[in-house]
């Protein structure tokens, strides 16, 4: 294995992938000097052998010895080494979501399906005996017909502030850092951590944790639609988000308070919702990140840590505990490694169409109106202004979104 960063998520993965006895870490890359000793050190504690360490990821890619590579790093850092690696033969672990924006997870499919490569999206809660469990009650019906679903947040955040520009630290390569997003001065807000809450750089609350309460939702609602003998949602038909940055006076760019509804039309109609409130200091439905599906003779309501479905009276018809590590994810992704099977959160058919609609939820936030989607070409209909948030105006040279024909 290969991995690509040292810190924040990165580190976490160091830890989950140098503990697993089937691997080996040999190389560890970061742009920022000052993490990767952390990083190296971690990996040869748990595995007992010391991996290189690499300042540019490419150094991964062109190593032959290297069968895999893991991408921990911020979103717009996502795509092209996940690229490049299936482009290289190598099977590739990503965090989530699957890229800063719609084109470049739809140019990641694309680089999967070409060369036949093994991609888990690191969504890790489709990997535990939690969501498991809840996926399997769902099956057995006891829900009825289920149509609606939400996700939601509602875990209080605190503000990031407004703090001057000054210089990269020391031992940073800030140009690479920014990569394909646009030349910015350095501000400690846009860099480890806060990276997120910026559109040159991340896809806000709604990518970060809403993707992980997206997921959840649309595992359980496609089980219980399998059990009433209906097609999976698939993607939505319209998106229609509301809401603002209407709690925090900072630097951030993303909502901290919204709605999305996603429809879902056909022969059997479905509504997903997603709500952020990341200033409430409450949670909801008992959770303070969650998921749940309605049908018309009970609901399950699904957190980190347990699920419990209720029946129309309110008894409680199943419940279940368990965490959210990452480690049974990292082992699905080794095994199917190994056997070519698709894994729990494969980029095709589950990482990239929950990405999508954290994408799109924000497109419609920031252009205030419902979007009508080409499912087929992953497109808005008719609409010139939203289409152009698919993807970056420019990305700056040398790193161009890697073409795959």
């Amino acid at each position: 294995m290969g991995i690509v960063g040292a810190g924040g998520r990165a580190l976490s993965l160091i830890q989950s992938f140098a503990a697993n006895p089937e691997i080996e870490v040999v190389a560890i890359s970061d742009v920022d000097a000052n993490c990767l000793p952390k990083g190296i050190a971690v990996a040869e504690e748990r595995q007992g052998k010391h991996p290189r360490a690499e300042s540019d990821f490419r150094r991964l890619i062109d190593d032959p010895s290297i069968d895999a590579l893991v991408v921990g790093t911020p979103d717009h850092w996502h795509a092209i080494p996940t690229i490049l690696a299936c482009l290289a033969d190598k099977d590739v672990y990503v965090e989530k979501p699957d890229g800063h924006n719609i084109v470049e997870g739809m140019r990641m499919v694309a680089a999967m399906r070409k060369n036949k490569r093994i991609v888990q999206m690191g969504v890790q809660h489709r990997s535990t005996t939690r969501l498991q469990s809840a996926i399997a009650f769902a099956k057995t019906g006891k829900l009825g017909r289920c149509l609606v679903a939400k996700a939601w947040e509602s875990s209080k955040q605190g503000p990031i502030g407004r703090p001057p520009d000054g210089s990269p630290p020391t031992g940073v390569d800030y140009e690479m850092w920014m990569g394909p997003a646009p030349k910015r001065p350095f501000n400690v807000n846009r860099f480890h951590g806060n990276w997120r809450w910026f559109y040159d750089y991340g896809a806000g609350d709604l990518g970060n944790d809403g993707v992980h309460r997206l997921d959840m939702a649309l595992a359980v609602m496609d089980a219980a639609c399998v059990a009433q003998g209906e097609p999976p949602l698939g993607l939505p038909t319209t998106i229609f988000a509301s809401g603002g940055k209407w709690y925090f006076d900072d630097a951030q760019e993303f909502p901290d308070t919204m709605q999305v509804n996603y429809q879902y039309d056909g022969p059997s109609p479905k509504l997903l919702t997603y709500e952020m409130r990341i200033w409430a200091p409450y949670p909801h439905l008992s959770e303070r990140e969650g998921a749940a599906v309605f049908g018309d003779q009970g609901y399950i309501v699904v957190g980190n840590k347990s699920w419990t479905a209720y029946g129309n009276g309110g008894e409680v018809l199943a419940t279940d505990q368990g965490g959210s590590s990452e480690v049974p994810h990292v082992q699905n992704f080794i095994d199917c490694i190994k056997s070519r099977q698709k894994p729990h959160c494969d980029l095709e058919t589950v990482g990239h169409p929950v990405s999508l609609l954290c994408h799109a939820g924000n497109i419609s936030a920031r252009v205030g109106r419902v979007l009508k989607l080409d499912s087929l070409t992953e497109t808005f209909v008719d609409d010139g202004e939203a289409n152009a948030l698919r993807t970056r105006p420019e990305y700056r040279k040398p790193w161009l979104l890697p073409e795959v024909t």
